[in-house]
């Protein structure tokens, strides 16, 4: 087995447990040692995979982890409101820990690459156009597509 990261790792009775299975432990589901893989991988991913990006992963840990099993996993985790389920435009699923911090996502068109970000005005002025049409908001989601600026040949 691959070494784990200390991203989100708790100690509990002398067993290290990912954020993920922390939080399904919590919420009462049955955890197999497949499903510990997948919750490891997610807790320890820096980015919003896909179902192939975290089979990838955890059949790296363990070569008879199936697709299926992954598909069925994160349906699960999804279910019980432990990941959050984003349709970006490339066309496939991809899968980020829930969180109650509320933000946005910014899509590299080129790369992928996905920038998470705040910004409060914009949150105000989302509540200010809801209520200009009588409206009290009460959910969004944003979500920017964009190429990088270039100036001199180099990102700015």
């Amino acid at each position: 087995m691959m070494p784990f990261g200390t991203i989100g790792v708790f100690l509990v009775e002398d067993m290290t447990f990912s954020h993920l299975e922390q939080l399904c432990q919590e919420k009462g589901l049955k955890m197999t040692e497949q499903r510990r893989i997948i919750a490891r991988v997610l807790s320890d991913s820096q980015d919003h995979p896909d179902v192939r990006a975290v089979h990838r992963r955890a059949s790296q840990i363990d070569p008879k982890i199936s697709l299926a099993t992954v598909y069925r996993t994160l349906r699960l985790f999804e279910e019980a409101n432990i990941l959050d389920r984003h349709e970006f435009k490339d066309g496939r699923s991809r899968y980020e820990k829930a969180s109650c911090e509320h933000h946005h996502h910014l899509i590299d068109m080129h790369t992928g690459h996905i920038i998470e970000f705040h910004d409060d005005q914009i949150e105000a002025l989302q509540k200010e156009i809801a209520k200009n049409l009588g409206y009290a908001l009460v959910g969004h989601r944003l979500e920017l597509y964009g190429v990088p600026l270039k100036k001199s040949g180099k990102r700015i």
